[in-house]
C-alpha cells in the first residue's frame, strides 16, 4: 500500500528511524493537504492511505482527486477537518487517535497558567528592552485563586490534580463526574463557573454543538480581570469577542495554544490591517490573531501542548496500529 503523510514534522522523524513498515510505502510531506496542495498524477492515482493532522482540510473537493483512496488516518482526536459524509459514501475508512498526550497537555496548561498569573511574558520582554517596571509584574499566589475547568476527562482531571497541589479552589463543569477528583473539586453549572473563576481553562473535544462555547454573552458573565487558557480547540472561543474583552480589561490575560482555522497562516501579507466585512470567519480570525500577537498579556503558541517525545511516539504508534488492525478486519478507533 502507498501512503502520503501530510503535516509531517521533524519531531516525528525519530519514530521512523527505529521502525520498518514492510507493507506500506510512505512518502512524507511537510505541507498540509487542502485544495491548494499540488500533487502528481501518480500520487493522486496510486495513494491508498492518507495521514494528516488537523491543519489539513479534507473536503470533498480534495478527496475526490484521489482515485484509489481507502484509508484516512488522522493523527489527532478531532476529525472535523475531514468530510465524513463523503468518506462514508465512497467507502473510505477514517481513523483517529483517542487519549494521547493527556499528561503533556495538563503540564503545558499549568505552564501557561503560571506564565499568565506571574506576568512572565511582559517581564521577559521588559528585560529585553531594558525598560523594567517591577510594579507592573506583580502577580498572584495560586492558592488564593479559583480555577474553572471546563471538561473533566483525562486532561481536565489532570489539570485539577495539579491545581489542587497548588491549593487552588477548583470548579468543574462537565457532563460526567470523575471520581478521581471528586473529593477536592466542586461540580457546577457553566454560569456559576463563569461568574466565580479567576482562571478559566478549556478541556473538552470540539463538536459543532460547542462552536464558540465562549462568546460575548459568556464573557459578560465572567469576573473582572479573569484569565483564559485554551489548549483544546480554537473553535471553542469566539476570538473576536475575546479581543474586545481583552481591550476593555474584562479579560486580564489569555493563553492560546490553539486557534480557529489553524491552516491559515498567522502572518499573511494579503490580509488587511483592519477587520473588514467578510463572510469568511477564518479571515476575521486571522486578522484578530495578528492583533493578539502584539499584546503583552496574550500568549499564543503553535498547537504544541501535546508535543512531547512520548506523546508523539504514542500518536504515531496508534495511527499505524489502527491501519494494521483494519487490514485484519478490526475497526480500532474507526470513526466511519
Amino acid at each position: 500500500m502507498k501512503m502520503l503523510m501530510f503535516d509531517f514534522r521533524e519531531s516525528e522523524g525519530e519514530f521512523f528511524k527505529t521502525r520498518v513498515f514492510k507493507d506500506i510505502e510512505i512518502k512524507f510531506k511537510k505541507e498540509s493537504l487542502n485544495e491548494e496542495t499540488e500533487l502528481t498524477e501518480e500520487e493522486l492515482n496510486d495513494t491508498d492511505i492518507i495521514s494528516v493532522f488537523i491543519n489539513s482540510s479534507l473536503t470533498a473537493e480534495v478527496l475526490t482527486r484521489f482515485k484509489n483512496l481507502r484509508i484516512i488516518a488522522t493523527r489527532s482526536t478531532g476529525y472535523n477537518h475531514i468530510d465524513l459524509m463523503y468518506c462514508t459514501k465512497n467507502n473510505i475508512a477514517v481513523f483517529n487517535v483517542e487519549h494521547y498526550g493527556e499528561e503533556a497537555v495538563a503540564q503545558y496548561t499549568t505552564g501557561l497558567l503560571l506564565a499568565l498569573i506571574r506576568n512572565l511574558l511582559p517581564a521577559y520582554l521588559g528585560m529585553k528592552q531594558s525598560s523594567q517596571d517591577l510594579s507592573s509584574y506583580e502577580g498572584r499566589t495560586l492558592k488564593e485563586l479559583t480555577i474553572g475547568i471546563v471538561g473533566c476527562g483525562a486532561i481536565g482531571s489532570a489539570v485539577a490534580k495539579i491545581a489542587n497541589f497548588f491549593g487552588m479552589k477548583i470548579l468543574i463543569n462537565t457532563y460526567m463526574k470523575n471520581p478521581a477528583v471528586s473529593d477536592f473539586v466542586k461540580y457546577v453549572e457553566m454560569g456559576e463557573l463563569l461568574a466565580n473563576s479567576d482562571v478559566i481553562t478549556l478541556h473538552i473535544p470540539y463538536t459543532p454543538e460547542v462552536y464558540h462555547l465562549i462568546s460575548q454573552k459568556e464573557f459578560e458573565k465572567m469576573k473582572q480581570g479573569v484569565f483564559i487558557i485554551n489548549t483544546a480547540r480554537g473553535e471553542l472561543i469566539d476570538i473576536v469577542a475575546l479581543y474586545k474583552n481583552l481591550m476593555s480589561g474584562k479579560i486580564k490575560g489569555a493563553a492560546l495554544d490553539v486557534l480557529e482555522c489553524e491552516y491559515l497562516a498567522i502572518k499573511n501579507e494579503n490580509l488587511a490591517d483592519e477587520i473588514r466585512d467578510s463572510d469568511d470567519n477564518c479571515i476575521a480570525s486571522a486578522l484578530i490573531t495578528q492583533k493578539l500577537l502584539d499584546m503583552d498579556n496574550v500568549i499564543i503558541t503553535p498547537h504544541i501542548a501535546y508535543n512531547t517525545k512520548e506523546s508523539v511516539h504514542y500518536l504515531l504508534e496508534t495511527t499505524f496500529n489502527n491501519i494494521r488492525d483494519y487490514s485484519k478486519g478490526m475497526h480500532t478507533n474507526q470513526v466511519c
